[in-house]
Order: structure tokens, then C-alpha cells, then sequence
């Protein structure tokens, strides 16, 4: 079943967070992993929302999408995204 990423961020150090960003994309090939969406301006349709920066990431399945995220190659950039910002991550089951 497909599974997405949903990251919800705010950035505070512009510089460090390109950096990871530059190495984000070739991170996801392995496991098949597509960026949908990266979105600096999202429009909030209800509610209130805290951060500035939506990111959508769609993988084949659940498990794909957890070992992108546990593989060597991300853990390395996302040291980056850790310092650089402060947010949310959800895992999402797609529907059949």
C-alpha cells in the first residue's frame, strides 16, 4: 500500500538547511521515493498552522518509506534539517 511523508517545518538557518536540501533528492531514488510536493507558501484552508514549509514524499509502501529514512545517506543530510529547523514528520498510509 502506498505510504507518504508529510513534513511540516520551519525554517531558521537558511544556509544550513540548503545545504541539506542539495542532497536530498538522490536520498530517495533507492528506495523509490518521489517528491509530490515542497511548498514554502501553502495556503491554510481551516485552522491555524505553526510553520512555514509543507513537504510531501510519496513511496511504494510503509516500508520503503521507513528505510529512506533509517538509510545511511539521509541520516547523514539530516543532521542539517535538524539544525536548521523545527517541525513535525507523519507517516501516512495511502488508501486502497
Amino acid at each position: 500500500m502506498t505510504a507518504y511523508v508529510l513534513a511540516q517545518i520551519s525554517i531558521h538557518d537558511r544556509a544550513t538547511y540548503d545545504r541539506y536540501a542539495a542532497g536530498f533528492m538522490p536520498t530517495l531514488k533507492p528506495f523509490d521515493g518521489h517528491l509530490l510536493s515542497a511548498d514554502e507558501q501553502p495556503m491554510v484552508l481551516e485552522g491555524s498552522w505553526p510553520h512555514r514549509k509543507a513537504i510531501l514524499i510519496g513511496f511504494p509502501d510503509q516500508e520503503s518509506a521507513l528505510r529512506w529514512m533509517a538509510s545511511p545517506a539521509y541520516r547523514a543530510i539530516s543532521e542539517d534539517r535538524l539544525a536548521a529547523t523545527t517541525g513535525t514528520a507523519l507517516l501516512l498510509r495511502g488508501v486502497t
